[in-house]
């Protein structure tokens, strides 16, 4: 919901003692809600799809647009940094695909959980992480969100479970956050996200026909970036309907690049989920900027003409800007101010990232177990001793 975002969204500002900056117009010149026409959603077992005439309010959009355009420059900083040398190891950026994240957290509760892969920087965000805390993650400090023990691939916060390595892995992690939903009876679901690179995994399969047979509150979610490390869902792929692969399990297929889009689908899949019909599978088709990881320059497979088409005609923050621009639902120097408060959100977030010490050696083995009395841990060698505190 609304509420789930607002103080991630608001956050930048409000910490740097600003609020969002009016232009010159008064306040009442705007308006104050919309409707749109969206694309209509492809469905897989269903009798009816999400609606495609929605409402967005002015609040919400500038909501919108803050938390997207904070992901795009917090990926772009990291860019810069891992250039630099000061962020190392694996590193998968998330912009281009803002709209899959802004999007799945507007139509769910922060009570609800969420599991992804390890393109994460953009989940932890809307879970509630700050700038702060996962770019100095990304570097590997101690006032990163995982301590600094984590880094890109592994940032967690409450009812967010990371960040997982393994291709594919996390989905049936998120079919067991699932079952504990059901088992406990609380009215919660457990999104599961995966790319299409992982969507031929056979743990995938199992995982589906587990949470069939039992109508587990789930929705899986593919984001479909086109590319699987540098293959191309056609050269992967039998089938790349990938919101028909849980074969007896409904399915949508999303424009993943159109907020409204995956805010409305994830809407009607969290209503399916909590009205006891089991498990859904949504299909986001989107698109990433850059390579696979920072190692992956991104063009040895694709054209740069080809980027530069879905920049142009397809991106999510310029999508949304228009709208709200061509409704009287901001003005330019409105949307200039939040770009300015944005980039100097996540430049004090970098300066923090990089002055912030690193995790010190007696704090490497902490958090080994949860809620456990301290414990000795061996070292590289049996006569260096270390302790595990929780």
């Amino acid at each position: 919901m609304l509420s789930n975002i607002s103080n991630v969204l608001r956050a930048g500002a409000q910490k740097n003692g600003a609020a969002l900056v009016m232009s010159a117009r008064s306040y009442s010149d705007f308006t104050t809600q919309a409707s749109f026409e969206i694309k209509k959603c492809d469905i897989h077992k269903l009798d009816e799809a999400p609606a495609t005439e929605v409402v967005m309010t002015r609040d919400e959009g500038l909501q919108y647009y803050r938390t997207m355009q904070t992901m795009r420059r917090m990926e772009l900083k990291a860019d810069q940094l891992y250039k630099q040398k000061i962020i190392r190891g694996f590193c998968h950026l998330y912009d281009g695909q803002e709209a899959c994240a802004v999007g799945i957290e507007a139509a769910i509760n922060l009570t609800d959980h969420l599991i992804t892969a390890y393109r994460a920087h953009g989940y932890t965000l809307t879970r509630g992480g700050t700038v702060r805390e996962i770019m100095a993650e990304l570097t590997g400090r101690r006032g990163g969100i995982a301590k600094g023990k984590g880094g890109s691939m592994h940032m967690y916060s409450k009812n967010f479970y990371g960040g997982n390595g393994i291709v594919g892995a996390q989905v049936p992690l998120g079919a067991g956050v699932a079952l504990a939903c059901k088992y406990f009876g609380n009215n919660e679901l457990c999104v599961s996200l995966y790319g299409d690179g992982a969507a031929n995994q056979g743990q995938i399969f199992e995982t589906y026909n587990m949470a069939a047979l039992w109508k587990l509150p789930a929705i899986f979610i593919c984001e479909n970036n086109r590319y699987g490390m540098g293959t191309s869902v056609e050269r992967a792929a039998a089938s790349t309907d990938y919101y028909k692969r849980g074969d007896f399990i409904p399915g949508l297929r999303v424009d993943g690049m159109d907020i409204l889009c995956v805010r409305e689908a994830t809407r009607f899949a969290a209503e399916h989920c909590r009205s006891g019909k089991g498990p859904i599978l949504m299909e986001l088709q989107t698109y990433r900027y850059h390579g696979h990881s920072m190692s992956d320059p991104g063009v040895s497979y694709r054209t740069r003409e080809e980027i530069q088409e879905v920049r142009g005609k397809s991106d999510p923050i310029s999508l949304l800007k228009d709208r709200m621009l061509s409704n009287n639902m901001a003005s330019v120097e409105e949307l200039k101010e939040i770009d300015v408060s944005v980039r100097k959100e996540i430049e004090d977030a970098a300066q923090f990232a990089t002055t912030d010490p690193e995790p010190p050696l007696e704090d490497l083995c902490n958090h080994i177990f949860y809620n456990d009395p301290p414990l000795e841990v061996r070292g590289t060698n049996p006569w260096t001793k270390l302790k595990s505190v929780s």
